[in-house]
Order: structure tokens, then sequence, then C-alpha cells
């Protein structure tokens, strides 16, 4: 197996929820020798350097100080988002009735919520607790199963096969128990896990995960099996360029949003000022004006990397015939002519020749113009920067699914492609 696949699988397999999934991406840059800034403290940036910053617990900006002057040079960007679809607890609907322990759940962004029944749970995500020192935010993984939210029988739903809909506020709860010994035992089981007083826990941000593994999949291994490929791979991938990155002409930048899969408009995600203001201060610390800011945004890329859909053979009417990107035979360029992806012929040229420069395929997709088309960062950015932008991804089955499909050799092309991009 190759060392990007099996890191790949070891950080979906970490990444259980946005909060350790941004964990995962700083400990990956601690360890590659990045310096983490507080956005409160006075930037003192070198030529060369590596550094990122964090926003609110999740979303992180790595970058890589170019050796040209950056006015001139511009910045190289790529971005994704850590976020996936899910469901979210409500941690104050525990109720134990009838002798079952159950609790509700906030169906977050928008998950193939049928995937998510009559599955082994755990639970993943943040916890802030009342410390010696005061409030401390506590990032948790109960890797066990906890919960299941089951099904009911078929012979008290007969029309299940023939398409249902789920209630999100009956028929989404999640049982974690029966004959319980506790009032409350969400809270008993978070107080043993972080070794404290029930008392003491005051906010938490917990999702269910499924606990099966990522794998590799089919007779010649050749496909990725996992929960969160959209859109940790992309992440994943940005984050492998970034960290062989050294001293680049280009200052080099890697954005991982949060918030995507809700429409982005929160502190941390693509609409917030989070990626202008520090391109901004980077100009600033590097003794540049704001007319140079300006310059360099003129100067500048982005990369938008959200996973595309593969041809499905069992649903071929789904697709438009001439746009069908196949697993496996290249990362995808997605456009779409009501700038649901911020792709133009401009953009898309550099990245084919990015993909020459790789040695590596490139294929297009484009919705059916009978059908409605999903959308990225990627717009939000160009609009708000006023830059250049390409909407790419790799090709995928069951978007949004609790188990998605994936290629093997796309991920490894597009860690190739993002490289040359950074070096």
């Amino acid at each position: 197996m190759h060392k990007y696949i099996k890191d790949f699988l070891n950080f979906l397999d970490n990444g259980n929820s946005r909060f350790p999934a941004s964990q995962q991406i700083s400990a990956r840059l601690d360890a590659a020798g990045f310096i983490e800034i507080a956005e409160q403290d006075k930037f003192a940036l070198t030529k060369g350097g590596k550094y990122y910053i964090r926003r609110m617990d999740t979303a992180i900006i790595a970058f890589v100080i170019g050796t040209g002057n950056i006015a001139e040079t511009g910045f190289n960007m790529a971005s994704s988002h850590i976020d996936s679809p899910g469901l979210k607890l409500k941690p104050q609907s525990v109720k134990c009735v009838q002798d079952v322990c159950r609790v509700g759940v906030e169906v977050y962004g928008g998950p193939i919520i049928h995937t998510w029944l009559d599955r082994e749970l755990g639970i993943s995500g943040r916890v802030i607790i009342k410390g010696k020192k005061g409030f401390e935010s506590r990032i948790v993984d109960i890797r066990k199963p906890i919960a299941v939210i089951p099904n009911a029988a078929i012979h008290m739903n007969r029309e299940i096969n023939k398409g249902f809909e789920y209630n999100k506020q009956n028929h989404l709860q999640a049982i974690l128990g029966v004959n319980p010994h506790t009032d409350n035992p969400l809270n008993a089981l978070l107080a043993n896990e972080l070794k404290i007083k029930e008392q003491d826990i005051i906010e938490m941000d917990l999702y269910l995960y499924d606990l099966q593994a990522a794998s590799l999949l089919g007779i010649e291994q050749d496909m990725i099996i996992s929960g969160r490929l959209d859109n940790l791979a992309m992440t994943h991938a940005i984050l492998q360029a970034i960290i062989t990155s050294e001293k680049p002409k280009q200052t080099s930048i890697a954005v991982f949003y949060d918030h995507e899969e809700v429409g982005s408009q929160s502190p941390q995600g693509a609409f917030s000022s989070l990626l202008s203001e520090l391109l901004e201060r980077i100009v600033i610390s590097r003794k540049g004006s704001r007319e140079d800011f300006y310059r360099a945004l003129r100067n500048s890329f982005m990369i938008s990397a959200d996973m595309a859909h593969a041809y499905h053979p069992s649903y071929p009417e789904k697709y438009d015939p001439d746009y069908s990107p196949k697993m496996n035979r290249g990362t995808v360029i997605k456009r779409n002519t009501n700038l649901r992806y911020a792709s133009t012929s401009d953009s898309s040229l550099r990245f084919i020749q990015l993909c020459e420069q790789a040695k590596v395929a490139h294929q297009e997709f484009l919705v059916r113009s009978d059908m409605p088309c999903g959308s990225t960062v990627g717009p939000v950015v160009a609009a708000n920067l006023g830059i250049h932008t390409v909407d790419i991804g790799n090709p995928m089955w069951a978007m949004h699914s609790v188990r998605e499909t994936s290629g093997v050799k796309d991920h490894l092309d597009i860690i190739s492609t993002l490289s040359h991009y950074f070096a």
C-alpha cells in the first residue's frame, strides 16, 4: 500500500467530525515544522517560513511565504472544507422512557439519511467543561458502539422499500441503551471519558459517526470506501502538498474551511473575512502596502477542491453522456454556466497545464441540462477576492452517504498535481 494511501485511511479514521479533523490537520502541520500564529498576535513572517492560523477551533489556513516579490508573484491557493453531512446530538433531549434511553439529533447538511440507520455509531466532537483555570474546550472521540438508530421492522412499515421519508424529529432518535442505570447516560459517559464530574460539563458539539473503518475495496483494491470522503479526501491531498512545499517563488496557501455543507456563512466559512484578512496581513508583514495587496490578488490563483460525481452504471440516466467522469481516470474539472462552479476556460486551462506537468489525466463534468447543480466554496472565493478560480475534485460514488467510494489512483494523482502547484 502506498504511504500516502495508508496515511489517508488513518486520516479518515481519525477525522470523525470537524473538530478532530481540524486537530489532525494542525498536528500534521506541527510535525512538518509549521508555526502556529494566533490571529490576535502580530505577524512576523520570513521568506520560506511555514505558518498556520486557526479560527474557532476548526478552520485552518496553512501557508509558506514565497521567495519572490509578493506583489508580483501573488498567492497560489487551494481550498477544501473539513465538515461532512451527518447527525448532531441534541444533548438536552436525552430521555429514558419505557426502559429505553434515547437522544434526538439535528440533521447537519444533506446526508443520505437511510444509510445511517441500523449501524453501530460512535460519538465525536467537542465538549466545553469547567476546569480549574476556567472553561476549557476538549476534543472527544468515543470509538465504541454507543448508539443505534433502528428501523421499524418491515412488518410494521410495509412501504419502506417503496420509498419512505423518515421524520427527522421522530424517527432519527439515537438509542443509547435499555434498562439505564442513570438518568442521563450521555453525560455519565462523557464525564467518565474526560475524567471529570458531570456537573462540570457546560456545553457540547457532538456528532454521531459510523464506526466501520476506512478501507480499500475491490478485487484489485483500487477503491477507497469510508465515511467523510466528501471532503476529507481533498483536504488530505492539499495538506500533503503544502507540507512538502519548500521555498516556493509564489506564496503557497492551503485553506481548510468549515461549514461548507451548511452554506459557509460563519466566521470560519468561505463567506467570512478569514482568507482576505490573512492575505492582507501577509502582505503587510512583508512590508507591502495596500496597493501591493491588490496587485498580489491580481497575480493569484485558487484551486477549489471538492469531490465530484463518478459515472454510476446503475443510474446512467443521471449523467450527461459527454461529461461522465470515470473513477481512477483523473481529477475532474467541474463547470457550470450558471456559475455554481467557479471554473472558466482560463482557469480550467491552468489546471490542465498542471496535470500535464504532473503527467496525470484530467476529466470534465457538467451536470445534465435538465438537472440542478450543486456548488462549492469556489464561486464565493472567486467573487470575494476577484481572482481566477477553478473547481475540481476526484470522482466518487454515493456522495453524502455514511459510506462513500472513490479511487486510489485518483487520490495519488491529485496529490502529485497539487505538489507541482505548490512547488
